[in-house]
């Protein structure tokens, strides 16, 4: 008997993924622009096929400029379709790590986020909680 999916941890469906493209995703209470640390909320992150098989999550957040990377909706990806792309000021990150390789955050990385492929759909990690990640990202741009 299969497993029963928690659907509040859903990200997106591998499906969304074709071709190698990056989907957007935000979670946690949208109600508000900040939870009571202080803190943006909703998590906002983003899910990319870094290649045949492996998918990856980063939080949607430059660490040069600290906003997101995509202007556009599930706009992350270069001209070519091989790195992540702030499109602010053109930082380049690689897919399966998050490692900016050229521009202003050069040697700097995107923060993973912990998932799990299941039944076709990316979920956040069993046991990661949204409020967890953002206290950490949080943190982590002061």
């Amino acid at each position: 008997m299969p497993r029963e999916i928690d659907t509040a941890r859903v990200l997106c469906s591998l499906a969304d993924l074709a071709g190698g493209s990056g989907r957007g995703f935000s979670l946690g209470n949208s109600g508000g622009a900040s939870d009571s640390s202080g803190g943006e909320w909703p998590l906002r992150g983003l899910v990319v096929q870094a290649r045949a098989g492996v998918v990856r999550a980063f939080l949607n957040w430059c660490p040069h400029a600290g906003h997101p990377l995509n202007l556009k909706p599930h706009g992350f990806l270069s001209p070519d379709g091989t790195l992540l792309m702030c499109h602010s000021h053109g930082a380049l990150f690689e897919k399966e790590n998050g490692l900016c390789v050229a521009g202003p955050c050069a040697g700097r990385s995107l923060r993973a986020i912990p998932i799990e492929v299941d039944a076709g759909l990316v979920l956040l990690a069993e046991g990661v909680e949204p409020a967890a990640l953002q206290a950490a990202a949080d943190v982590s741009r002061r």
